[in-house]
Formats: structure tokens, sequence, C-alpha cells
């Protein structure tokens, strides 16, 4: 549970910015790379903010040991790109214990 402001498009100061992350887990499949991200909810543009960072962080722009510091400054412009959305897909939505899958 952290304030994610720094991973939010075009938040305000008045937004609660405080969201849970339960887990992220990152699998290779051949030339495609799934980033399954699961928490009680996500800010604009937040999850396409987290894939530009972990991307600048692949490509040697931001260290590993920054990500907690771009976090605590709450400032967007500290975190990665955003990535594009291709690709991007809400996958499952549960409300107390209950599951709106198709």
């Amino acid at each position: 549970t952290h304030d994610f402001a720094a991973l939010c498009t075009n938040c305000t100061e008045k937004q609660n910015t405080i969201r849970t992350i339960h887990s992220i887990s990152i699998e290779k499949q051949g030339d495609t790379v799934l980033i399954l991200v699961k928490g009680n909810g996500f800010l604009y543009n937040m999850v396409r903010i987290m894939v530009g960072t972990l991307l600048s962080v692949s490509m040697g722009k931001i260290s590993p040991s920054e990500i907690k510091g771009i976090i605590e400054a709450k400032n967007r412009a500290k975190a990665g790109p955003t990535a594009v959305a291709y690709g991007l897909y809400l996958n499952k939505v549960f409300y107390d214990s209950v599951n709106f899958d198709n």
C-alpha cells in the first residue's frame, strides 16, 4: 500500500492516490512479455506508467534502487514514460467475493 501519485497522469492534489498492489508478475513467452498486476484499484495510466518505468529499468535509464524514491517523491516527472496502451486490457474485476468474469 503506497501513495502512487508518481504513477498517475492528471491526478490532482485533492485526489486519493493511495492504492494497494497485491502482486505483480512478469513472464516472457517468446517475443511477448506478460505483466499481470493485481490491486485494489488503479489510477489513470498507473499500469502503463509502471510498465514504462520497468522498461526504463531494463534499458538502464533508471536503477532498480531508484523505484522506492520515485514512489516516495509523488512526482510524475521522476517515473518512466507512459507505455503505449496497445495490448493492455482489463482481465477480471472482483467485488466482495463476486467474480464478474465473462
